[in-house]
């Protein structure tokens, strides 16, 4: 049981740490009007990965809105190839919602 509960709470942290990556990689804020207009379709594929890594930042913000803690770890998570693969995979899955979304930008 405590190795479940470790495994779990490593993994969650694995995930808030690596998400965390994303979102400090562009600390500029850019206009909250436009953040609050976020959809899931668009025009472009290119367009739909950004979405994408919007919804990581968002989740990252959400679930920890201290950006002191954020950035605390930032050292570690950005040198661990781990936690950078956790991060690009919470990217594909919210890119794989996104392409759904929009038919896979078929005609």
């Amino acid at each position: 049981m405590i190795k479940y509960i470790s495994g779990f709470a490593l993994g969650i942290m694995l995930l808030v740490a690596s998400t965390a990556f994303i979102t400090a990689q562009d600390s500029d804020t850019t206009d909250t009007t436009k953040q609050d207009e976020l959809s899931l379709i668009t025009e472009t594929p290119e367009e739909g990965f950004q979405v994408a890594v919007q919804l990581a930042r968002k989740g990252v913000t959400t679930t920890q809105p201290d950006k002191d803690v954020l950035f605390m770890l930032r050292d570690v998570y950005s040198k661990d190839p781990d936690a950078l693969i956790a991060s690009s995979h919470v990217v594909a899955v919210h890119y794989q919602t996104v392409a759904a979304a929009n038919n896979y930008w078929r005609e």
